[in-house]
């Protein structure tokens, strides 16, 4: 081999060399990064939960208070605010009661049915955005009163 052919020979084993320990560097930066990306990611989960654990416990006792007062008054007779406090059979009742009552209707029946679980919502609307939050909160989601 000549000396040049040598030196292009050393040049490159150079050249190659230097790139290994640049990829090698470039992969440690990118184990790094993804590992600092990795651990934002978790924090932000952590928080994102523990946002949505306080959002979703009985510490919202209002808004829990005023969706279920409102949906009560507008969707009373489907049973939408008894399934929201956690009254399965409830609502069911009304849910039922408002089905027969409009499968009924052509008989004429169902028109005297009709009015029952829109009153009922109604009323319970309006009883449940009347009393406190603690109030609420005692009586329908604690003490689990299932009727007015």
């Amino acid at each position: 081999m000549s000396d040049e052919n040598k030196n292009f020979g050393d040049k490159a084993e150079d050249a190659f060399d230097n790139a290994k320990e640049s990829a090698k560097e470039f992969s440690e930066d990118a184990k790094e990064s993804a590992k600092e990306f990795s651990e934002n990611a978790k924090k932000t989960a952590d928080e994102f939960t523990a946002g949505a654990k306080e959002a979703f416990s009985g510490a919202g006792g209002e808004n829990k208070k005023v969706l279920v007062g409102i949906l009560a008054i507008i969707l009373g007779s489907l049973g939408v605010h008894k399934f929201l406090l956690g009254y399965q059979k409830e609502g069911f009742i009304l849910l039922g009661v408002t089905i027969l009552a409009y499968a009924t209707s052509c008989l004429g029946i169902g028109l005297l049915l009709v009015w029952i679980p829109y009153v009922i919502g109604l009323i319970e609307g309006i009883i449940y955005l009347t009393k406190s939050d603690e109030e609420f909160y005692n009586t329908y989601q604690v003490g689990k009163k299932p009727w007015f």
